[in-house]
């Protein structure tokens, strides 16, 4: 008999959720320095890291690079990222934070500032530390892994035939 699917017992859902009620939060305080929270999140990363390959950039923000794609063009349209050939690999490309991304950046982290400042105040440090901890333990986890697993016996099953 298969399990009848309870929205409120998803997991998945969920964190989805949280993510877009989140998001949405710091939207808001994002909103006049006219980046919203994905693009903030791609400036902050390039500022911290360096120049990246949209590959790189992609793992590291745990996004696929179709999704990153549209998400750099309009950081790139206004002129807040440059791609570029690769330093090392002139066959790749490579992004890099320009100066007016870099000014866009320093403006945004006020609003960002902000936003953690109210999250905390309304969700508490404690409990905000524990759940930046408790996501990136999700994120690190290999849940790829469990699928292979699963997948296994009924490849071996088609084997023995």
């Amino acid at each position: 008999m298969t399990p009848d699917p309870r929205p409120e017992q998803c997991n998945c859902l969920a964190v989805r959720q949280a993510a877009r009620h989140v998001t949405q939060f710091y939207d808001q305080y994002l909103a006049p320095s006219g980046l919203r929270s994905t693009q903030f999140s791609i400036l902050a990363k390039l500022k911290r890291l360096g120049p990246m390959s949209i590959n790189a950039l992609a793992a590291d923000l745990v996004m696929d690079r179709t999704t990153l794609g549209r998400n750099i063009l309009p950081l790139q349209r206004d002129g807040l990222i440059a791609v570029v050939k690769g330093s090392t690999d002139r066959r790749s490309k490579e992004l890099r934070m320009t100066e007016a991304g870099d000014e866009s950046l320093r403006t945004a982290v006020k609003g960002w500032v902000e936003a953690q400042t109210q999250f905390e105040a309304v969700f508490g440090a404690k409990r905000a530390a524990e759940l930046r901890a408790l996501l990136h333990a999700v994120s690190a986890s290999d849940l790829g892994a469990a699928v292979r697993t699963e997948a296994e016996p009924h490849t071996s099953h088609r084997e023995h035939r």
